[in-house]
């Protein structure tokens, strides 16, 4: 039998332990860690209480490399998924590679001390993870994850070259708050309100943040303003999909949000660095992470739909050819299955996903891999057995 262990317990990690729950015989006995044992609790009782499956929980500090490789080595996991902070990519994974355990995340590194994250160490330790004999998948998100897959998919079904790729990520939902982020704040915040990053013709161009925008008709949510952000899907996807001259990756956001954002910008809450306040320094954004609504509570009350895909304009024996993949989720549908809202929901099924494959020894090689460098279509079949179906419109080349 399989023993699984996943670190992190906010939303995604709730949607993550209720799908391996759903696909108990493949991940077999699952331990459930935090930082905050009672959270895990809470989700291992929703999860007995809807599923009839029981599931192990544990304390642990993901940044304790010691304490990692003594809980991996308790529970006799083989698979670890980090649902954790980006922060803790590396200690997790530095665990895994004493443990022999394989590995999976959903966001790639970030320091806490520097808003810039990139595969370069990440990608470092592929020989480590290779003289292991285990794997390590990168980015099984959706934004990373499905849409590389997507890519993978296009390639290997409907183009020779894939020329242009627009990444596009719609949430239409409405939580009723003035002001929230959908997943972890710190981490949201840092990325919007960076520099926007593209690539084309062989080199990455910078932009202002939030400087470049489009207006994208999404299915069944409407044409909504789309933002250029830099995203960390591009840097790998640019060297590993045949013929790419452009990639990009655009976000929506409403007025609202923009406003307060850059309302927070303006007077130094997005900083990163310490500050001095009567005599205690403390960090501006991860206090202001403290104020706003926890994203794990959205589900409840958040309404409408989210819509994320791709659009890949290139050639096919000789003749152009474009495409649009995509999945439509609602955030009331996801709620009701896993008390979770849609952004939780498209980041958690894919991180399932992509363990199950490598349990199942579908994905199973020794390294450190991007999702785009397997075989999309048994990650493809699954979206559609697990909760994400997608969808393919032909456009005009």
């Amino acid at each position: 039998m399989s023993k699984t262990l996943i670190i992190g317990a906010g939303g995604v990690g709730r949607v993550v332990a209720h799908k391996c729950a759903i696909n108990e015989s493949v991940f077999g006995e699952i331990t459930l860690a935090s930082r905050t044992k009672s959270k895990c609790d809470a989700i291992a009782r929703e999860i007995e209480q809807k599923r009839g499956v029981k599931i192990k929980t544990a304390a642990i500090d993901a940044d304790d490399k010691a304490a990692l490789i003594e809980l991996i080595k308790t529970t006799g996991a083989k698979i670890v998924l980090n649902i954790a902070l980006p922060y803790q990519d590396l200690t997790i994974m530095d665990a895994c590679v004493e443990t022999k355990a394989d590995y999976l995340d959903t966001a790639n590194y970030e320091s806490p001390d520097l808003a810039k994250f990139e595969y370069k160490q990440q990608w470092a330790r592929n020989d480590a993870f290779k003289n292991a004999g285990v794997t390590a998948l990168l980015g099984s998100g959706f934004d990373p994850g499905v849409t590389n897959v997507f890519s993978a998919y296009a390639l290997k079904h409907y183009f020779d070259e894939i020329h242009y790729l627009d990444i596009l990520d719609c949430n239409a939902g409405d939580h009723g708050y003035p002001f929230a982020t959908n997943f972890n704040p710190e981490i949201n915040l840092r990325e919007v309100s960076a520099k926007g990053r593209y690539w084309e013709n062989g080199q990455w161009i910078e932009t202002d943040p939030l400087s470049v925008k489009i207006v994208w008709d999404y299915p069944e949510v409407g044409a909504k303003d789309s933002y250029l952000l830099y995203h960390e899907e591009l840097e790998s996807l640019v060297k590993h999909i045949k013929g790419l001259k452009r990639a990009r990756f655009f976000m929506t956001f409403g007025q609202s949000y923009l406003t307060h954002m850059r309302c927070l910008e303006n007077v130094g809450m997005l900083g990163i660095a310490p500050v001095d306040h009567k005599g205690v320094k403390i960090v501006p954004i991860e206090f202001l992470k403290t104020l706003l609504p926890d994203p794990a509570t959205l589900g409840a009350r958040t309404k409408g739909k989210t819509n994320i895909g791709c659009v890949f304009d290139g050639v096919k024996e000789g003749k152009k050819r474009k495409i649009y993949i995509y999945n439509v989720c609602d955030h009331e549908e996801c709620y009701r299955e896993v008390f979770a809202q849609a952004v939780s929901y498209t980041t958690g099924v894919p991180a399932m996903i992509g363990a199950k494959l490598i349990l199942e020894g579908k994905w199973k090689k020794a390294g450190v891999w991007n999702m785009e460098r397997f075989d999309p279509d048994p990650f493809m079949d699954e979206l559609n057995r697990q909760g994400l179906p997608w969808k393919i419109l032909e456009l005009e080349a």
